[in-house]
């Protein structure tokens, strides 16, 4: 019997993080032949992910750059899929959420007319500025795709407002799933700082990085923390700053020096 090959394409941590599982379980069917092509979209924090998972790429594009943007990203990612989509002949492409990596993967796919199946669909908020750009990434991947695996019974609404009513699955969120892979009832983190920390306290770990963020919605987050320890003595904040620049900058300048506001570097996911 014939193998159904299938190429899944991801090219950031969270894609990482949420695909993880399903890679995993596809390698474990002698009718599947599983491949995974990454876009590197995310390198640093990708590999860790990889790592954590010992997922070995087949092929990885190795797109980033420095100070790239989403222009230079989109034609990267596409003119180095070409030729992968071509070696590897999938019968199956997928993607996963909203990332220009998933979108760039449908497209790709969709000019060699491969079927695509997309992982995390339907999520909506209705506004192509919110979140920027992957709203917009999401609802191009869903024309596009032949199948839907939605992670509730509201994306699933989503799509069918959209009349996309075929071959539309519920499957939860394997973001889950890779909690159940990893979860112990003795974890203690790997982080020297964060192994530290008294729990016993009121302590907030905060993220801030979406692109939409940037500029001035940025600068009122990082104040109103400064406002919110000056405000309480007994909370502290924990921060593992993304490593964009523009994140680091504000951060630092805002909160590098504010006492109960700690600063760390990206938090391995394990």
């Amino acid at each position: 019997m014939k193998k159904i090959n299938i190429l899944s394409i991801f090219g950031t941590r969270p894609e990482a993080i949420k695909m993880a599982p399903l890679c995993h379980e596809l390698t474990k069917y002698a009718e599947f032949d599983a491949k995974i092509a990454v876009t590197g979209q995310h390198r640093q924090m990708l590999d860790q992910v990889l790592s954590v998972f010992q997922m070995t790429p087949d092929y990885d594009l190795d797109i980033m750059e420095k100070n790239q943007n989403l222009y230079s990203i989109v034609v990267r990612a596409l003119e180095r899929l070409e030729p992968v989509l071509k070696e590897a002949a999938p019968d199956l492409v997928l993607v996963h959420g909203d990332t220009s990596t998933a979108f760039i993967g449908a497209l790709a796919a969709y000019y060699a007319k491969i079927p695509v199946g997309h992982v995390e669909a339907g999520l909506r908020t209705y506004d192509i500025y919110s979140p920027f750009p992957e709203e917009i990434n999401r609802r191009l991947v869903a024309p596009i795709a032949a199948l839907h695996f939605c992670p509730t019974e509201e994306s699933r609404e989503n799509l069918t407002r959209e009349n996309i009513t075929k071959n539309v699955f519920i499957t939860g969120n394997t973001a889950i799933d890779n909690v159940h892979l990893l979860a112990s009832d003795h974890y203690t983190f790997r982080d020297a700082y964060v192994s530290k920390l008294d729990f016993s306290k009121r302590i907030i770990f905060m993220t801030a990085h979406r692109r939409e963020n940037y500029g001035q919605p940025m600068e009122n987050i990082m104040h109103a923390v400064s406002d919110l320890v000056g405000k309480y003595p007994d909370v502290e904040v924990v921060y593992p700053v993304h490593l964009s620049p523009v994140v680091r900058e504000v951060a630092n300048r805002i909160l590098g020096e504010k006492p109960r506001v700690h600063l760390i570097e990206p938090l391995d996911f394990d």
